[in-house]
C-alpha cells in the first residue's frame, strides 16, 4: 500500500514539474511581451498626438485595434487631456508685484473627447499646445498567468489587471 502511494504521489509530482510550471513560465512570458507591445503602442500614439496636435478617429481606432490584438485580450483606453486655459488672470501679490497669472488647467475625459471626436466632420479632436495628453490602458480580463496562479498560490486579489501601460506628453503643436 505505501509503495503505490508513493508511486502515485511521484506521478502527480512529475506531471506538475513537467507540465503545470512550464505552462506557468510560458503564459507569464506571453503577458511580458503583450506588456511591451501595450507600451510600445500607447508611447507611439501619444508621441503622435503631441507632435500633431490632434487625436484622429482613424489613429484612435488603429490604436485600439492594435493594443486588442496583443494577446486577443480586451483592454480598456481612457483618455485625459488637460487643457491649458486660455483666460490667464492678472493676480498681484503682496510678496512680488511681477507675478501675472498662474497655469491653469482643466481636464477633459475619455467620453467627452470621443463624442467629440466622433461629432466633429473631420473625426477629430483638436489640441492646443501646452495641452497634457495622457492615456491609460489596463486589461479587463484575466490573463492565463492569472488564471494559473490563481489556482495554484490562490493569494490573486480581486485586481484584474495584469497588463497596464500609460503614457503622457505635452503638446508641442496646434491642430490646425
Amino acid at each position: 500500500m505505501s509503495d503505490s502511494l508513493m508511486v502515485m504521489i511521484g506521478i502527480f509530482l512529475a506531471v506538475i514539474l513537467m507540465f503545470i510550471f512550464p505552462l506557468m513560465s510560458i503564459s507569464d512570458r506571453n503577458d511580458d511581451i503583450s506588456q511591451t507591445i501595450v507600451q510600445t503602442q500607447v508611447s507611439e500614439f501619444v508621441d503622435k498626438i503631441s507632435v500633431a496636435g490632434k487625436i484622429k478617429a482613424t489613429d484612435y481606432e488603429a490604436f485600439v485595434s492594435a493594443i486588442n490584438t496583443a494577446n486577443g485580450a480586451p483592454y480598456d483606453v481612457e483618455i485625459e487631456v488637460q487643457h491649458l486655459d486660455d483666460n490667464l488672470t492678472s493676480k498681484v501679490s503682496t510678496v512680488s508685484s511681477s507675478l501675472i497669472g498662474e497655469n491653469v488647467r482643466y481636464s477633459t475625459f475619455t467620453t467627452e473627447v470621443i463624442d467629440a471626436m466622433y461629432s466633429d466632420s473631420n473625426k477629430e479632436y483638436k489640441l492646443r499646445k501646452g495641452d497634457n495628453v495622457i492615456i491609460t490602458v489596463k486589461n479587463t480580463s484575466q490573463t492565463m498567468a492569472q488564471l494559473l496562479r490563481g489556482a495554484f498560490y490562490r493569494v490573486t486579489g480581486q485586481d484584474t489587471t495584469q497588463i497596464a501601460a500609460s503614457a503622457s506628453s505635452m503638446v508641442v503643436n496646434s491642430g490646425k
